[in-house]
């Protein structure tokens, strides 16, 4: 009997471990049934996590740029007056010509060893400036194989990082700030900001305010769904905060990090859109479905089983809500809606 009462015990912690972990967020309906209460819903059209479906959804002309020279690996496109973004079409930087050199901004390591080669098609002259949008290797992990260069300008965050990851192929930066820093070359000027976590700490903003040219990376990914979990946001709130202060920015091309195109305003909009809805719908889905304090097949001892049960239900009630109206109006909505739809019911309950 003594054992029997240990177990007994083990099992009502466990439940009310649980328990407290789904309602650190507002209280939603529980079932101590075994059953498993709340809105029905039809089973997702699309595939869950670590399910392949047959086909992946097309991709529509609206969010699709132009072709990149499949010899060289890259494509150029002018921005504006010495201004240039370029592209492999999953990445994107920028690079700017002044009078004595060239300001680089972002070191993908996809096409960065053809980066050289990509300035020299618009200019010989030196790369002297190199900035660091944010501190992660997808972005600036080929700055090594650039040379020595000058100044390394990078947000005080991403020196910390930096310093932290000890990554030769990512150069620690020489000149920080940690609000604002403006530079300053000849008739060309780059103005640096710091908005605040959302993506990452450090992750800065790039204005070129004669060409109306706003680099921002891993925030608004322009006629696509996001990369998973709202680009791997580590702040979702403070994310959607600056996805929404980009409807009130007053640049004219948006150069996002990824994709295939530079952004405009109408993607921003659509963007705010699209996460006002999923935020919505994960709320209501968090409010319709029951959290199971006893179920089938779930020992009462194993509070992350009724957690897993819990937020599932959560996810594919946010998936069958968002797909309707959106898998038609981004691009590869069907690889990323479930990650999506796990992060804001996620978000939801503990930011």
């Amino acid at each position: 009997m003594k054992s029997e009462k240990t177990d007994g015990s083990k099992g009502v912690r466990a439940v009310a471990l649980a328990t407290a972990i789904m309602t650190s967020a507002p209280l939603y309906a529980q079932s101590t049934n075994g059953e498993h209460m709340g809105t029905t819903i039809e089973a997702p059209e699309i595939a869950p996590i670590g399910v392949r479906p047959a086909a992946f959804m097309k991709v529509p002309g609206s969010a699709q740029g132009p072709e990149i020279d499949r010899k060289n690996g890259y494509r150029i496109e002018r921005l504006g007056s010495g201004l240039y973004m370029v592209t492999d079409n999953a990445y994107q930087s920028m690079f700017m010509v002044y009078d004595h050199g060239v300001v680089v901004v972002d070191a993908p390591p996809s096409y960065a060893g053809k980066l050289k080669e990509a300035i020299g098609e618009v200019t010989d002259k030196p790369i002297t400036y190199l900035i660091y949008s944010h501190s992660h290797a997808d972005h600036i992990g080929g700055a090594g194989g650039l040379g020595d260069i000058p100044v390394v300008i990078a947000h005080a965050e991403t020196k910390r990082l930096l310093v932290r990851d000890a990554d030769s192929q990512r150069p620690l930066p020489n000149v920080t700030f940690n609000k604002r820093y403006t530079l300053k070359l000849g008739s060309q000027v780059l103005e640096l900001s710091y908005p605040g976590n959302g993506h990452e700490p450090g992750n800065i903003m790039i204005y070129a305010p004669a060409q109306k040219v706003l680099m921002f990376v891993d925030v608004v990914f322009p006629g696509w769904m996001p990369f998973r979990r709202f680009g791997v946001a580590q702040d979702i709130p403070g994310y959607f905060e600056q996805v929404r202060e980009l409807g009130h920015h007053p640049f004219e091309k948006l150069v996002g990090g990824h994709v295939s195109r530079i952004g405009t305003h109408e993607d921003v909009e659509l963007q705010i859109e699209f996460n006002d809805d999923i935020k919505a719908a994960a709320s209501a889905a968090l409010r319709g479905q029951a959290f199971a304090t006893a179920a089938t097949g779930i020992e009462p001892a194993n509070s992350w089983a009724f957690v897993s049960d819990y937020t599932a239900r959560v996810a594919s009630q946010c998936v069958a809500t968002m797909t309707p109206k959106w898998k038609d109006r981004l691009a590869a909505f069907d690889t990323f809606i479930w990650d999506q739809c796990y992060a804001m019911e996620q978000s939801i309950r503990v930011d």
